[in-house]
């Protein structure tokens, strides 16, 4: 039994809830309530997490050393010994031939998708993330493809509006862990040497950029005309007050509170982000389901 206790917290499930960007597309051609995109859509929500459990494990095993010498990190189980290289490098070929061998069953351009993900994933854990900036971009493109999958498996029109937003909107969300890995660990360049080329002033300044950018992407895109034509509404600007109440109380879980380190994690547990989350689907959902 704790070896598969083991076995399940280095699948990181918390980390799952970053592949719900999938179901953007879903949600914005206003398929969600046909059952059989719904389902195409989860079936490619299981494969992501699959896959990105995968990366997880091989990201543990590459940074093994580094994460004994870390505060958090030293408790997981590759690096506390509770889980052996050998198995969990097992376990990871394993999800890999299998979330891909599924991925091909879905759909050949959502699968191109998919191995474009774990490529570029691998490229990150040994050489992308010690390039300073562009290890953000990738991290925010990691994101973009979720976004992408959840189109193409269901085969409908992909919006560059989508990719814009998704893209700011992630790098915003990851200049914020940056800036908390280099205010609050000590020694931070010793246990990620990419932080050496980052200062406090840098990433706040690049995170003030994202989210205003994000906010006015989001505006832009609800006022755009061919938006207005597809969903027959100009209403979905009155979203917006959402969109810029998550940006301004993530900010101050970046700032005020230290937070910014583990947006998983405060996607479950931060209640009023999750408020305002849920009053964003409410009031999108209504105005594009029911109020056209």
């Amino acid at each position: 039994m704790p070896i598969l206790v083991n076995i399940f917290k280095t699948l990181r499930p918390n980390q799952w809830t970053k592949n719900f960007f999938i179901f953007a597309g879903l949600v914005f051609s206003l398929k969600f309530f046909n059952p059989w995109f719904l389902y195409k859509v989860i079936e490619a929500f299981l494969v992501f997490c699959a896959l990105a459990s995968s990366v997880y494990i091989i990201n543990d095993l590459a940074d093994v050393a580094g994460d004994r010498l870390h505060p958090k990190k030293k408790f997981r189980p590759i690096a506390s010994g509770a889980l052996s290289p050998p198995l969990a490098l097992t376990i990871a070929l394993l999800l890999i031939i299998g979330s891909l061998a599924a991925a091909f069953y879905l759909d050949l351009a959502f699968a191109l998708v998919a191995v474009t993900y774990l490529v570029l994933m691998i490229c990150y854990t040994f050489w992308l993330r010690s390039i300073v900036i562009l290890d953000v971009f990738t991290i925010a493109l990691g994101f973009v493809l979720r976004a992408i999958a959840g189109v193409v498996v269901i085969g409908v029109v992909l919006s560059p509006w989508l990719i814009i937003c998704t893209l700011l909107l992630s790098l915003f969300i990851a200049l914020g862990k940056r800036r908390h890995e280099l205010i609050t660990l000590a020694s931070a360049a010793s246990h990620r040497k990419i932080l050496d080329e980052y200062n406090p002033q840098l990433l706040d300044q690049l995170i003030s950029i994202s989210a205003g950018a994000t906010i006015v992407s989001y505006a832009l895109y609800s006022l755009w005309p061919d938006t207005v034509a597809k969903f027959q509404t100009q209403n979905l600007i009155y979203t917006l007050p959402f969109v810029v109440y998550g940006i301004f109380r993530y900010l101050y879980l970046i700032y005020k509170k230290e937070r910014g380190g583990r947006p998983e994690m405060i996607l479950l547990t931060d209640f009023p982000l999750i408020l305002g989350l849920l009053l964003w689907v409410v009031t999108a959902g209504a105005l594009l389901y029911w109020a056209r």
